[in-house]
């Protein structure tokens, strides 16, 4: 099935396997939902590798001397202190203490900082704490990213290249920008949204079909599979990840979506310091996860209730593999309900219910064990 004509081509979609049945938009971007068996792809990234595509992400390059202080004007955690070749995981909020964004903040240089997210209203935040002389550019459009996860991603990278990209060369949440990948000059990023070990390959757009090839053919030995969005939510699912527009919007606080953890109160002022101090222990709601059993169904938005009680809704509730197949939801619920053991019933569409269990978040590899390996 062809994408649909009012979305763009990604980088990669022409290097795509063929077959593909269903596109969702990304961004403006049209993103295969499966490649044809959800499971199997899915299973690659568990127990072997897989690659899947994050050029639809925006990328706002931040030029300037005044380039680590506008970010760290707006950003949750500290620029300031944050060595180069370094990445963090952060928000930015609105002066009321409200999600904007999930981002990354990669330092280049004292001139140079990359933020990379998910919502175009992060353009405007920067730009409005940029000083004299500091420029915001979007630059996705000129960059490829592949995303290569899972156990044996470090081994398909190391095949590609002579630069050592071990745990000790290449640690968790840092990058490289002088890799020859297979002759291709590469940016690598060691993160991900899978729970699993992993790496971003960013290349410029005019080699993206150079390195999916150099990849796929060095992957193909160690059982290397394209995935698409199904499976990457399964694995996002299961490891808490979250995603705008899902657990979050523009009322939420961090503290209600499982990102408390990345505002440092102690950083300095920053947009909406005052506000989410304020709110640290008032959160309204609680992001967990919730076991809904066997058997699958449309849960994603459907309400949840505690003893009758309506107390929160589903954001997105996917298979889980890794629970052998129960529905496996995040739902964003009043702190009473969200103790672990709690029992909550969904009302689904088609007029049934379904009782499940929250459960601890996240369901694998709680300790982050594997993506640190």
């Amino acid at each position: 099935m062809p994408a649909p004509a009012e979305l763009l081509a990604t980088p990669f979609s022409a290097h795509y396997p063929a077959g593909i049945e269903e596109w969702i938009d990304v961004y403006g971007y049209a993103v295969p939902l499966t490649f044809g068996d959800p499971l199997a792809e899915y299973t690659a990234v568990r127990t072997a590798v897989g690659i899947t595509e994050y050029s639809m992400l925006y990328k706002w390059h931040v030029t300037g001397p005044g380039a680590v202080p506008c970010v760290d004007a707006i950003f949750s955690r500290s620029v300031t202190s944050q060595p180069t070749g370094r990445i963090s995981y952060g928000v930015i909020v609105t002066d009321h203490g409200c999600m904007v964004d999930d981002v990354t903040v990669a330092v280049h240089r004292p001139d140079l900082v990359v933020v990379t997210g998910g919502n175009p209203d992060t353009a405007h935040h920067l730009a409005a704490a940029a000083p004299e002389g500091t420029t915001v550019t979007e630059r996705r459009s000129e960059t490829a990213v592949l995303s290569l996860q899972g156990p044996r991603s470090r081994e398909v990278l190391q095949t590609l290249t002579t630069t050592p990209v071990d745990n000790h060369a290449l640690p968790y949440y840092q990058f490289r920008t002088d890799l020859d990948l297979a002759g291709i000059p590469a940016q690598v990023n060691r993160l991900g949204f899978t729970a699993e070990l992993g790496y971003e390959l960013q290349v410029p757009v005019e080699r993206a079909g150079d390195l999916w090839h150099a990849v796929t053919d060095a992957g193909q030995p160690l059982g290397l599979r394209p995935f698409a969005a199904a499976a990457l939510m399964m694995c996002r699912v299961e490891a808490g990840m979250i995603m705008g527009g899902l657990e979050y919007d523009e009322r939420t606080s961090p503290y209600e979506c499982r990102m408390g953890w990345a505002i440092d109160l102690d950083k300095g002022p920053f947009q909406g310091r005052e506000a989410l101090a304020a709110a640290k222990d008032t959160a309204p709601t609680r992001l967990v996860s919730i076991n809904l059993g066997p058997g699958q169904s449309d849960a994603d938005g459907v309400t949840l209730h505690h003893e009758g009680v309506p107390v929160g809704h589903i954001t997105m509730a996917v298979p889980s593999p890794h629970l052998g197949g129960d529905l496996l939801a995040l739902a964003r619920i009043t702190p009473t309900a969200a103790k672990v053991g709690t029992a909550l019933t969904a009302a689904l569409p088609d007029g049934t219910t379904r009782t499940g269990q929250v459960v601890a978040t996240p369901v694998y590899d709680p300790q982050r064990s594997r993506v640190r390996a």
